[in-house]
């Protein structure tokens, strides 16, 4: 063994590092998965939480591209074309770039593609 290591059996501690990570190395109480949000973030939500405000949902403006959408103004939700069904845009899949129009499903928008191709 190199004469610089300790003798075996015995090891030496580890020296803790200095400033903000003494918290993080030091033998302190785990977090669980569970507990409660500190209060300074009781009030904040983010963009992808639903408003329980109560105001009524807005109708977003949207360009639609091929395979994506931009969104010209916010809103929670868009109508389909064919049957004015509100559509979330989380649940947004089909529309047509070529018409700008949305459609609740398959069979609305097949609806609206044998109107224009017939």
């Amino acid at each position: 063994a190199p004469p610089s290591s300790p003798a075996r059996g015995r090891e030496r501690p580890r020296p803790r590092p200095p400033g903000p990570f003494r918290a993080i190395c030091s033998r302190r109480r785990p977090q669980t998965l569970f507990e409660p949000a500190p209060a300074r973030y009781i009030g904040l939500m983010n963009a992808h939480d639903r408003d329980l405000s109560g105001k009524p949902a807005e109708l977003a403006v949207l360009h639609y591209g091929d395979g994506d959408f931009v969104v010209l103004k916010p809103g929670r939700f868009v109508a389909c074309a064919v049957t004015g069904v509100r559509i979330p845009l989380e649940a947004l899949r089909y529309w047509s770039p070529a018409l700008q129009e949305a459609y609740a499903g398959p069979t609305e928008a097949y609806a609206r593609w044998k109107e224009h191709n017939s």
